[in-house]
């Protein structure tokens, strides 16, 4: 790892936000050509939802992802620059990161190619977070309170995020590609910058920036790709696109995406503050950032686990009648103390053994707020989400309410309306519910105590691979 004395400056392509949305074959060229010294890019995170860190699936299929990556490990082929990759299919656990790591030795084996891969595991047991938990060492983010064991064991997976330090161990291992579970979507951009010796500050911001690719420029696209230079004072930011452009307002705006402060972003071992920063036009479709702060603080890393020990039925109607458009509000609460009181007569549940809610989409299904005073909704497609602690259970209940959900008027007495059913039997059975229950922070003082990591053997892997730490 060099110092910061022996850096000049270094350039990263980052070829999109999240590898399998489809990569331009033409940026790729014209990232190689303007010299870049490495390639990383995220893979994912917990945007769409717990499902895949408990199932350990990808949200992007896998014909995509090696189309993308085959392109990354050409070009890493041609160039002999690093590839890194974090938070592979999606959402970093130990099955995602092997799904990944297969799809990368496909693509070697198909094309001939021996380069030397790094797989970094950062899947945690709960045995091993309960022993955190009971040194102290978990803490809670706001708005959660404090963790008990409990939670822990009912998660299928649980993954801690990296920092830049275990992609520094693969990088002196003299990894070609680096494929890596959970990580802080900046983390594994300015990763090599940092271990080539860049300062911190601009490194850390250069990777907030470019974390979803070009989305912060005119490109306005996770599917298109950014091209950061980060030298001693600062970094400079332009699409790889020459068409589109970089522009101070974009780049920045960008540090408020996913994060609550437009001046400090909490990271593993510290907090950027760009405060100070300054943005300044440098050419046409390039912007130069200066004055981004790193301040160390003790290491942590944020912990994400996923259950899915409920389940859940749904039923679907379309509804045209006009008392209800007149009121629809009124309807949501009949209805839902009719549905809960014909569950609890017809099927002798207490009211904590199950849940149902309703979306009203074309009224406030997503925003849940009333809309403006006179405005009525033309139609509303009202959906029903019935969860109990098994599905023949959530079934049942989404069953008795099934004539409730068809023919309710909105007032006892009433002539019975018919609403309409798009498609038959109506209950539609979703299977487990997945959702995210940490929302914590475990302290460390090594980065790398958490992390494994791995070197494979072309040849050999995936049954033979040769560990190395």
């Amino acid at each position: 790892m060099a110092t910061e004395a022996e850096f000049s400056s270094v350039k990263i392509y980052v070829p999109q936000g999240s590898l399998g949305v489809g990569i331009f074959p033409e940026e790729v060229e014209y990232a190689l050509a303007w010299g870049a010294h490495a390639m990383a890019l995220d893979a994912g995170s917990t945007d769409a939802g717990a499902a895949y860190l408990a199932k350990g699936v990808s949200k992007n299929d896998r014909g995509s992802v090696k189309r993308d990556l085959g392109f990354l490990m050409d070009a890493q082929q041609k160039a002999g620059i690093p590839l890194l990759i974090g938070t592979a299919a999606q959402a970093g656990g130990d099955m995602n990161v092997d799904w990944t790591r297969d799809i990368a030795l496909e693509i070697a084996r198909e094309k001939g190619w021996s380069p030397k891969i790094a797989v970094l595991y950062s899947e945690q047991t709960a045995e091993t977070m309960k022993a955190k938990l009971t040194d102290g060492k978990i803490t809670n983010l706001p708005p959660l309170g404090d963790l008990d064991a409990a939670t822990l064991d009912n998660c299928l997976h649980i993954v801690a995020l990296m920092g830049p330090e275990p992609y520094h161990k693969a990088l002196e291992a003299g990894a070609d590609i680096i494929i890596g579970g959970r990580t802080s979507d900046p983390a594994v951009i300015a990763a090599f910058a940092l271990w080539k010796g860049a300062p911190a500050g601009p490194s850390w911001h250069a990777g907030k920036i470019a974390e979803c690719g070009a989305q912060s420029t005119t490109a306005n696209t996770g599917q298109r790709g950014v091209l950061i230079e980060i030298h001693k004072d600062g970094f400079d930011v332009q699409p790889a696109d020459p068409k589109t452009k970089a522009l101070v307002t974009g780049i920045s705006a960008h540090l408020l995406y996913e994060n609550k402060s437009p001046w400090r972003l909490t990271e593993p071992g510290g907090e950027l503050d760009v405060t100070k920063s300054e943005y300044i036009q440098l050419t046409d479709n390039t912007v130069r950032v200066t004055g981004s702060v790193w301040d160390p603080k003790p290491y942590t890393m944020k912990l994400e686990g996923a259950t899915g020990d409920l389940y859940q039925s749904l039923l679907i109607v379309g509804i045209a009648d006009p008392k209800v458009l007149a009121e629809p509000e009124v309807f949501h609460d009949h209805m839902l103390m009719r549905l809960k009181e014909r569950v609890k007569t017809s099927l002798g549940l207490a009211e904590d053994e199950f849940d149902i809610s309703l979306r009203m989409y074309g009224y406030n299904a997503l925003s849940g707020m009333t809309p403006p005073p006179g405005s009525r909704p033309l139609e509303i497609g009202l959906m029903g989400v019935f969860t109990a602690g098994t599905q023949e259970l959530a079934h049942a209940i989404a069953n008795a309410c099934n004539p409730y959900f068809f023919h309710m008027p909105i007032r006892l007495g009433e002539e019975l309306p018919s609403y309409g059913w798009p498609f038959t039997p109506a209950e539609v059975d979703r299977g487990p519910v997945y959702q995210f229950v940490l929302n914590h922070v475990v302290h460390i003082d090594d980065p790398l105590e958490l992390v494994r990591m791995e070197i494979l053997d072309v040849a050999k892997a995936p049954t033979e691979e040769k560990a190395v730490a």
